[in-house]
């Protein structure tokens, strides 16, 4: 690659794989310096990761689309594979770089980086600058009247409401000139799958749902496993970024049904949960939750992963994550509150299992619900309400027509017995949550 003989400015794409509606990159283009598209594979990140992990699937697929795209107008996508600071070193020993953009990514390990690569490009004199793009409010932006974060949702998510200014917070950020400020190179460095140690996922992510039929139902159809079409499969591209959170605002607002735009802002107050509290990523909300003795029993847990608990809601669960990487929102509350309170296995334990299998996977989400589900959490299901799985069939899946299709020897001699009686396992439970508590 040669040297510029000009400045660049560096767009990093990170939880943001579109061109369209994003908010660092519309800053980028709206710079005096040609614009340098750039994607980093970090090896912090993959090392962790299956070798056929769907997600890195999903991402490397939407990046060479990108790159096919940006090439139309004349550019193309870097995309690197390691550490990211190592990443900026070559890059800058290679391009003369004025700033670099990125959006704002509010995870822990990702603060971390960033403060990282900010101190690191501002020793070279490079400007580093990201911007809210991910989130309608982001940080400390909904706040009470003291000043102190929300730890309810329902009081947050009116303060949302009233905060929001559609033509402030829902503006699309798209060039309007055809991308003209792009850097014009169409031999910038690329990585295949393999030289990244991954190999293509026989799970696929799907295509999103936003039809205008499909919100107006959503409170009637979403809480019903079996209703493929109550679901909107958007949770990937919204954790990805392959659609912008304003236009999905957007969208939502025009229903008069507003279920689905408060699950949207259930989606922000977890995130703001988790800014505000970082140690929640590993520690309970409520420290004396903290206190709980788990059982847990290697041998149950690993029952519950595979799908042979002799629950079928469960099983049918755990199988469906398995298979798809996918799991309907109702379902996972069962399976969680399953494995928290009738086998008393630790919510750290499901929460990573759950990192590692979901393809719409995100950390705040994921620590709250599972938070949530065990009662240690904020604005949490209180330490006594245990699901029935049982009484939950009659009420989600009357027909059996969920469970049957993923526990196809439900009702056969192939199908596991139960591993906990209900009745003794929610009287245990209840015995070592109070003694947790209320010692």
């Amino acid at each position: 690659m040669l040297h510029l003989d000009k400045k660049v400015i560096i767009f990093w794409f990170r939880r943001d794989l579109r061109l369209q509606d994003n908010v660092g990159f519309y800053k980028a283009l709206n710079g005096k310096q040609l614009v340098l598209p750039l994607f980093i594979f970090d090896t912090t990140i993959l090392e962790k990761l299956p070798k056929e992990d769907a997600r890195i699937s999903f991402i490397f697929e939407t990046l060479q689309a990108l790159r096919k795209e940006l090439q139309t107008y004349g550019s193309s996508l870097a995309i690197y594979y390691g550490n990211p600071k190592e990443v900026f070193s070559e890059i800058t020993s290679r391009f003369e770089v004025q700033n670099v953009i990125a959006n704002h990514d509010y995870e822990p390990y990702a603060i971390k980086r960033d403060a990282s690569i900010s101190e690191f490009l501002s020793e070279k004199n490079i400007g580093f600058y990201t911007f809210k793009d991910q989130v309608i409010f982001e940080k400390a932006e909904i706040i009470k009247e003291d000043g102190h974060p929300y730890v309810v949702y329902t009081p947050y998510s009116k303060r949302w409401l009233e905060q929001l200014d559609a033509s402030k917070h829902l503006k699309n950020n798209s060039p309007d000139d055809t991308f003209k400020n792009l850097y014009k190179n169409l031999q910038l460095p690329n990585v295949s799958l393999q030289e990244i140690g991954f190999c293509p996922s026989p799970i696929k992510v799907k295509p999103y749902n936003l039809s205008e039929k499909s919100i107006e139902n959503y409170k009637h159809t979403r809480n019903f496993p079996s209703n493929v079409q109550g679901t909107s499969h958007l949770s990937p591209h919204l954790r990805f970024g392959t659609i912008s959170i304003r236009q999905l605002v957007a969208k939502a607002l025009q229903s008069k049904e507003q279920t689905f735009l408060k699950e949207l802002i259930w989606r922000e107050f977890f995130m703001q949960i988790l800014w505000h509290f970082p140690k929640t990523e590993s520690k309970a909300f409520k420290p004396k939750y903290d206190r709980i003795v788990w059982r847990n029993n290697e041998t149950e847990f690993e029952a519950w992963k595979q799908g042979k608990t002799g629950y079928p809601f469960v099983d049918a669960g755990m199988r469906e994550l398995k298979e798809t990487g996918y799991m309907h929102n109702r379902v996972r509350m069962i399976v969680a509150s399953f494995l928290c309170k009738h086998l008393l296995i630790d919510w750290r334990w499901g929460e990573a299992h759950f990192a590692e299998k979901l393809l719409d996977y995100e950390q705040a989400s994921n620590v709250g619900n599972w938070q949530w589900a065990a009662g240690s959490g904020v604005d949490a299901a209180p330490y006594f309400r245990i699901f029935n799985p049982t009484t939950q069939i009659e009420k989600f899946d009357k027909n059996m027509q969920y469970i049957r299709q993923w526990v196809p020897e439900y009702g056969t001699t192939n199908y596991p017995k139960p591993i906990v009686e209900h009745k003794e396992a929610r009287e245990r439970c209840l015995y070592v949550y109070k003694e947790a508590l209320y010692e």
